[in-house]
């Protein structure tokens, strides 16, 4: 998640409880160093202390500033050294970065391919990476190019000469024009769809004006020819287009265009495949009337996952349990293996009376640490299966790794207040290590406290079984204090503060959603005014105890709501109260959890739902020395009770 880009006290007080103090020497030195990082930022040199930054850990830092400033006028193998020096940190990679990026932009295409590694991130400098690459491997660069050039939005400027030469020596032509053009009219970049038509020759005309026809009337696809452009090269890219713009326009009237228009089309099977999946998905995503006949026969041909998942779904809500059955298995191996696709087959099998057949999918499914995984161990009546990783660090490894060069940069780096360079320099670290460094660095970070990024460790090192780390006792203090002060399982709160915000203290969401259990300040207002406290304001509600104590306040608000109700309370923190209530009311009834879980319709919320209740099941079974004796997924009571308008304590 996005962090505020403020200092404030409470950061300086875990900044310090992190690093700890330094000598008055080590003190004064870091103050020159981030006043000397500042001035290279804004390249004022006369600043820079330059007998500070020699001896300073961080004089990389300073030194890339410089490099940055004087690029492109810096001699290719320069850069290389530098890259070299510093290829145990992300400095490297980003003078790397700033090197294509400066020497595409003034054709030094020698020094650029000298310093490149391979194809950078980017589009701007794909374009220049594949502009010097043209003369070298001319048909890797023209596939690439061709790749970019296909987006149904502007490109930077950077890609203008690269297009250009492709357009030149005809990589680029007509057939590629349109095909563009068609994904910029279906995108609804109208600019870019013009400027497109205008590099066209007048053969495509009658294509022109046959899009400019149907613009206000989708509906007039059926009357458009079925061969356009030269030798009908406009009529795949097209239909596609039109059809994909009139499917999310209105679906069923789509349906019907399409299955008018379709037999006298001369598409391939990809560019029928293309159309007709779209039009599966949204025909199941909207509970289309008299589609399902329609998409059954098509999907066998789609070799869609998506629409698979939605085809499965719409068996479990009709309860059509051999249809469940009929579908997950046409699913790839892949997605079939799932926990979740094998308890479903289990259920299903269940359903029918195959009991055999049940309870060979419930242990396959068991054999997963995830929602559904222990939904089928709880079915079996056998321990779930944590697969908990262990890993032993003693003080002497961890005085080994506290010497490491980018140990050392990152703790400089907090103690400047520099949390997002540290960060960058410590996860760069991780990914670039081998799994036993990679470890050792997690266990130094859970050592130090560092429970943000000690998360974001485990996912950088994809450490997934190391749950001690994964899942640290971040605030446990202040959960169980909160948790019973409110009357709320404390492993709940623990679980949703980690799918919200991974124990970020600053996080702010795209929506405004604040801090560790991630508040929308109208909430934390309204929570402070019912406890009789003033409203904290958007920076109040940063800090964690407060924003524990409204969090756990609001969610028990949430359970009173439902009855006590965990997976409703769950479902309501993340999509909200009222479209909960429109699920539990809608008049069908769900008579089971699981079935509740799949027939929500939002993907987040139903991902969010299963991650919580499989966070808390882990968090409890931490907190009894790894022992998953005595936890439960659910209450009896949340798996017996029937979803429906009856749980609302409130009716």
């Amino acid at each position: 998640m996005p962090v505020l880009r403020v200092r404030f006290r409470l950061r300086a007080l875990c900044a310090a409880a992190i690093v700890g103090l330094s000598s008055h020497a080590g003190a004064a030195t870091d103050a020159q160093m981030r006043d000397a990082l500042q001035a290279a930022r804004d390249q004022q040199w006369q600043r820079v202390d330059e007998r500070v930054v020699n001896d300073h850990v961080l004089g990389g830092y300073v030194e890339y500033h410089r490099l940055r400033g004087q690029l492109p006028n810096v001699p290719a193998q320069r850069i290389q050294a530098f890259i070299d020096r510093y290829r145990d940190s992300p400095l490297s990679e980003w003078i790397r970065g700033q090197a294509i990026a400066n020497y595409g932009y003034a054709g030094r295409f020698d020094d650029l391919l000298a310093v490149a590694d391979g194809v950078p991130d980017g589009t701007a400098r794909q374009c220049y990476y594949y502009s010097a690459l043209l003369d070298r491997s001319p048909l890797e660069a023209r596939a690439a190019g061709r790749e970019l050039w296909l987006t149904g939005g502007s490109q930077p400027n950077a890609c203008d000469s690269l297009f250009n030469r492709l357009r030149a020596d005809g990589t680029i032509d007509d057939r590629a024009v349109w095909e563009r053009k068609m994904l910029a009219w279906q995108a609804g970049e109208t600019g870019l769809s013009s400027y497109l038509g205008g590099l066209l020759s007048g053969q495509w005309q009658t294509a022109e004006e046959t899009v400019e026809r149907i613009e206000g009337n989708l509906s007039a696809v059926t009357q458009a020819p079925a061969c356009l452009g030269p030798e009908c090269a406009a009529s795949a890219a097209f239909y596609q287009a039109a059809l994909q713009r009139y499917t999310r326009e209105n679906t069923p009237a789509a349906l019907s265009a399409w299955q008018s228009i379709a037999p006298r089309l001369s598409l391939t099977a990809d560019e029928r495949r293309v159309i007709e999946e779209e039009l599966a998905f949204y025909a199941l995503v909207r509970s289309v009337p008299g589609t399902l006949a329609w998409v059954d026969s098509v999907l066998p041909g789609l070799d869609s996952e998506r629409v698979l998942e939605l085809r499965v779904r719409r068996a479990l809500e009709d309860r059509q349990w051999s249809e469940v059955l009929n579908w997950i298995a046409q699913m790839p191996a892949s997605q079939q293996s799932n926990s979740r696709w094998q308890y479903w087959l289990a259920r299903a099998n269940e359903q029918l009376g195959n009991h055999g057949a049940a309870e060979a999918r419930y242990r396959e499914a068991a054999l997963d640490r995830s929602f559904y995984g222990f939904a089928a161990a709880e079915r079996l009546g056998v321990p779930y299966r944590l697969n908990n990783e262990r890993n032993h660090f003693d003080d002497a490894s961890r005085e080994h790794t506290a010497a490491l060069a980018t140990v050392q940069r990152t703790e400089a780096l907090m103690r400047i207040g520099e949390e997002g360079l540290a960060n960058s320099e410590w996860l760069y670290a991780v990914r670039t290590s081998s799994p036993a460094q990679a470890r050792a660095l997690a266990d130094y970070a859970a050592h130090r406290q560092w429970y943000p990024l000690l998360v974001q460790t485990t996912i950088a090192g994809e450490m997934w079984d190391a749950l001690d780390w994964r899942f640290p006792p971040a605030y446990r203090e202040s959960f169980l204090r909160w948790g019973e002060q409110t009357g709320v399982d404390p492993y709940l709160l623990m679980a949703i503060t980690r799918r919200e915000s991974a124990y970020n203290p600053v996080a702010l969401s795209p929506a405004g959603a604040r801090g560790l259990m991630q508040l929308m300040p109208g909430t934390a207002a309204l929570v402070s005014r019912q406890l009789g406290l003033s409203d904290p304001g958007p920076y109040g509600v940063l800090d964690p105890e407060l924003n524990i104590r409204l969090g756990s306040t609001y969610l028990r608000d949430k359970l009173n709501r439902y009855q006590g109700n965990r997976l409703a309370a769950t479902a309501a923190y993340n999509a909200g109260p009222g479209r909960v209530d429109q699920w539990l009311g809608d008049g069908r009834g769900v008579e089971a959890f699981d079935l509740f879980v799949e027939s929500i319709p939002f993907r987040e919320t139903r991902d969010y739902v299963q991650a919580v209740l499989s966070y808390r099941v882990i968090f409890e079974s931490l907190a009894n020395g790894g022992d998953s004796q005595g936890v439960t997924l659910l209450s009896d009571n949340e798996q017996q009770v029937r979803y429906d308008r009856a749980l609302l304590a409130l009716r």
